[in-house]
């Protein structure tokens, strides 16, 4: 009996042979994506995780990628949002101007004119004047303020007023300082002795200022009252606002730094004067040769001295130089500290740049970081201070010669 199925080496007319391949040979049409998958296959081998923990950790990862980029977008969209929004706000509504005429257009009315004013209001301050004739005495009250600027970053101030009288700006008094605050209560008085005659030429300057112990004091308003204008026959208390503080008056001379410490045991007193700026240019050439003079005065007497290196041609030295006295317990109650700045010349005479004084005998700034001294024994206190003419200062501590020796002083 024949067989149904031809045999396997002849050839039927109706079929064609195919080629089997292997999944082998499949390498041989793209080696390159081959070795890549290798390379991936090996890396994946060699980290000590199973295959599906690493699937997870790949797709968590593409997903925190995912959610960061639509972050992304989501905050630069609002952006934009905020951007044409404000864009909007800042558009001009001309829609209530009448438009018949060109004032109408460019003029605001007067109702309105504060609205839209890039002047930001500086507060207001209370205040009182009461003249004594008989006695020759102006006194002027500083009660409270309000509405302040906040100057610090945190939206506060630390406030505190200074008072004096001008032309004749011999003596300057300091509220105390108020922190962290925008409407201080300070309630003090100050006097002045000051003639009828001198009192109608002179004008009264309240000036508020915000503390800072490592910078420049930032001035925050004035009342300036003109002397001559106002009925004496009374007591004059009134709120004003804070204007804008006059330039052509205040002379700026510079800045010292300096640190004070203060060791009870062992009677020292050690003064580093550190560094000044921004001083007055003496010399021809808008520059300065400055050195710093550092006095004690016992009982208002001239007592010690000593002072710096002189730095050539600026206005802004560096020194870090130290000074120790020794000054008991009982003498540093009666003592005060002078600081000068001088102009050295070879040619003439030296030159007073500033001038100020530290002790019981001063106020304000001064007075404060004095008692900061005393209060913190064997700890350096460094503060920035604001030079003053020497003519006002020497008018106000008015020093007499040197202390005489005790072998010549009358029994």
């Amino acid at each position: 009996m024949s067989s149904l199925h031809p045999p396997a080496n002849s050839s039927h007319p109706f079929t064609t042979a195919l080629p089997v391949t292997d999944s082998s040979t499949n390498s041989t049409l793209n080696p390159a994506a081959a070795a890549a998958a290798n390379l991936i296959n090996d890396l994946l081998n060699k980290i000590p995780l199973p295959r599906w923990a690493i699937y997870a950790i790949f797709v968590a990862g593409a997903l925190l990628i995912l959610i960061c980029c639509i972050c992304i977008c989501a905050k630069c969209c609002c952006k934009g949002k905020k951007r044409k929004q404000q864009k909007k706000n800042e558009k001009i509504d001309l829609k209530g101007v009448n438009g018949k005429t060109t004032t109408a257009l460019v003029q605001p009315d007067v109702s309105d004119a504060s609205y839209g004013s890039t002047k930001r209001p500086r507060g207001k301050l209370l205040y009182s004047l009461d003249y004594n004739a008989a006695q020759s005495v102006l006194t002027v009250g500083i009660k409270q303020a309000d509405g302040l600027r906040a100057v610090d970053l945190a939206g506060r101030s630390d406030p505190y007023v200074k008072v004096y009288t001008c032309p004749d700006k011999s003596k300057t008094f300091e509220t105390k300082v108020f922190r962290n605050t925008l409407s201080p209560i300070f309630n003090e008085r100050f006097s002045f002795q000051i003639s009828r005659a001198s009192l109608l030429k002179s004008t009264a300057v309240m000036q508020i200022y915000d503390f800072n112990r490592f910078t420049k004091h930032n001035i925050m308003g004035e009342i300036r009252v003109e002397l001559c204008s106002v009925d004496w026959n009374r007591v004059i208390e009134e709120w004003q606002d804070l204007a804008e503080p006059a330039k052509f008056e205040e002379e700026n001379l510079g800045e010292i730094c300096f640190s004070l410490r203060y060791v009870p045991t062992t009677s020292k007193l050690t003064v580093v004067v550190l560094e000044a700026k921004d001083l007055k240019s003496m010399d021809a050439g808008g520059s300065s040769d400055p050195y710093v003079k550092v006095q004690l005065a016992l009982d208002k007497r001239k007592w010690k001295k000593r002072k710096t290196s002189i730095k050539k041609k600026t206005l802004n030295p560096y020194y870090n130089e130290s000074f120790t006295f020794d000054v008991s317990f009982d003498q540093i109650q009666r003592v005060n500290l002078v600081i000068s700045v001088w102009d050295h010349d070879t040619v003439s005479r030296n030159d007073a740049i500033g001038k100020l004084f530290l002790g019981g005998d001063a106020s304000g700034n001064q007075l404060r970081h004095w008692a900061d001294m005393l209060s913190n024994p064997r700890r350096p206190v460094a503060q920035w201070h604001g030079l003053l003419s020497a003519q006002q200062v020497d008018a106000t501590l008015s020093l007499k010669r040197k202390l005489p020796l005790h072998n010549k002083l009358p029994f």
